[in-house]
């Protein structure tokens, strides 16, 4: 008789199934680039492998720690996937493995992630990025179609213009059938100024376009379609490798926080760029990167509120100071600083006296529409949702309401990162994120929330159709 798992147990003392909002498939490779050939041909599998930026040629790896300095190539990820059980290693690779298997995990529903397709959304050049993307959403909604009751992979959506994530949704959605989909945070683009003097060194001055603050597009079509198709966007980017994160020697250090970097950046600027005031009826998530620098995030928009709306801005408008009032007040107590009260109109910089700024250009939340800090809970709260992984203990603060503004709570989601080195025996899937509730942090309630309403929210909200044919439809149609 087969043991089970502790998973299994706490899993069996629940009232609510666990959805995974975040496992991960380690792509079989032969399999992928058969699909690459038909889509694009032998020249693009092979320019695929040979990329200097693909999982297949980091170039890190081949160069000497002299070369690695020199060029200053961050360190890359390495040994991602577990290995101290190969039962687990080739569950990650095999969706009838992971299916067989998601009852001893106490997982009831799970959304199935890229490995090596988090990179490809970021591919610089067009044929290889749109090929890698169709060939990866084909392949996966094919293997995945038999166990759509329990498991449903993400389609990648590419995003260097609307017209490509336009053309890959309408694919995704309507010929595959895919339900759920990933977008990249970011994407790499040449800064014009350099690029026209320099074209060789364009590959290393970008810039990050968000899609929604002063993007090279406009990409509210991308959202509207969206909605239209009933999917709501998902973003998991690395950011390893970018600004403070690059060290060409330590990968820990690259890796620490750089999918909060990522989420923190493209929440803040959907947020501020109004797109969740534009389309109150979308839902986007945030992989991976906790729910620690969400709280942050929230924080610090309605202090920021406070302090520069339109009105308090104001306040610090340099024209409003007295300079006769400020002339003397320098001469009775600037010391020897008094004598030269007389040249205060000479040498003001920007910086400390405050530079002229076009009326137009004070309101830093006109995209947003708002006018209270009420209506920045209305924007942030029911619109984000933030994946948490098992073992991240600060997960309890989305449930902590006295340490948010206006006591609220954010819709932390439960996500596994099965498949990764996050999650070492995937066994430990459920029972992982219930210790929680077991250390005290979080109530039942809140674990209720976290594994299964809040997922089952981030999606619905959307499609309300999203888990009918799933093993928990009926689950879901009591909480909806």
């Amino acid at each position: 008789m087969t043991t089970k798992t502790k998973s299994a147990m706490i899993r069996e003392r629940l009232s609510h199934p666990i959805v995974d909002s975040d496992g991960h498939i380690a792509e079989f490779e032969p399999a992928y680039f058969d699909f690459l050939k038909k889509v694009g041909g032998t020249k693009v599998v092979d320019r695929f492998k040979s990329l200097p930026d693909s999982p297949f040629a980091f170039r890190w790896h081949r160069l000497s720690p002299a070369d690695r300095l020199d060029m200053r190539v961050p360190r890359p990820q390495w040994w991602v996937h577990p290995t101290q059980n190969t039962l687990d290693r080739a569950t990650s690779s095999l969706p009838h493995l992971l299916y067989k298997r998601l009852d001893e995990m106490g997982l009831d529903f799970a959304i199935i992630y890229p490995s090596m397709g988090m990179f490809v959304l970021h591919y610089p050049e067009p044929e290889l990025r749109l090929a890698g993307c169709r060939a990866y959403n084909e392949l996966h909604a094919q293997i995945f179609r038999e166990y759509s009751d329990r498991m449903t992979p993400v389609a990648l959506i590419p995003m260097h213009s609307p017209k490509e994530a336009i053309d890959e949704l309408e694919y995704a959605v309507l010929k595959l059938g895919l339900k759920a989909i990933l977008m990249p945070s970011f994407v790499r683009r040449p800064i014009p100024a350099v690029a026209r003097k320099t074209p060789e060194a364009a590959r290393y001055a970008y810039w990050l376009d968000n899609f929604c603050l002063d993007s090279e597009h406009d990409y509210d079509p991308v959202w509207a379609k969206c909605l239209e198709l009933k999917v709501a966007p998902t973003f998991h980017s690395p950011s390893s490798g970018l600004g403070m994160r690059a060290s060409v020697s330590n990968f820990v250090y690259n890796h620490i926080g750089h999918f909060a970097a990522s989420a923190d950046s493209i929440c803040k600027a959907l947020f501020l760029g109004g797109v969740t005031s534009r389309f109150p009826d979308l839902r986007f998530s945030f992989m991976e990167g906790g729910v620690g620098w969400a709280c942050t995030l929230f924080s610090d928009l309605i202090s920021h509120w406070d302090k520069r709306n339109l009105s308090a801005v104001a306040s610090c408008d340099p024209s409003r100071l007295n300079d006769a009032q400020l002339v003397s007040l320098f001469r009775e107590h600037g010391g020897e600083y008094g004598a030269v009260a007389s040249q205060l109109g000479e040498d003001k910089s920007d910086l400390l006296w405050g530079a002229a700024v076009d009326p137009g250009d004070r309101d830093e939340f006109a995209r947003c529409n708002i006018t209270s800090k009420q209506d920045i809970r209305d924007l942030f709260v029911p619109k984000f949702f933030f994946g948490c992984e098992g073992d991240d203990k600060l997960t309890a603060l989305a449930f902590d309401s006295r340490k948010l503004p206006m006591r609220s709570r954010l819709a932390a989601v439960y996500s596994s990162d099965i498949g990764h080195f996050d999650l070492p025996d995937m066994r430990d899937a459920a029972c992982e994120a219930y210790e929680l509730v077991e250390d005290g942090l979080i109530t039942n309630d809140d674990f209720r929330d976290f594994a299964f309403v809040n997922p089952v929210r981030a999606k619905t909200d959307v499609n309300p159709d999203f888990f009918k044919g799933t093993r928990i439809e009926d689950d879901v149609k009591r909480i909806l």
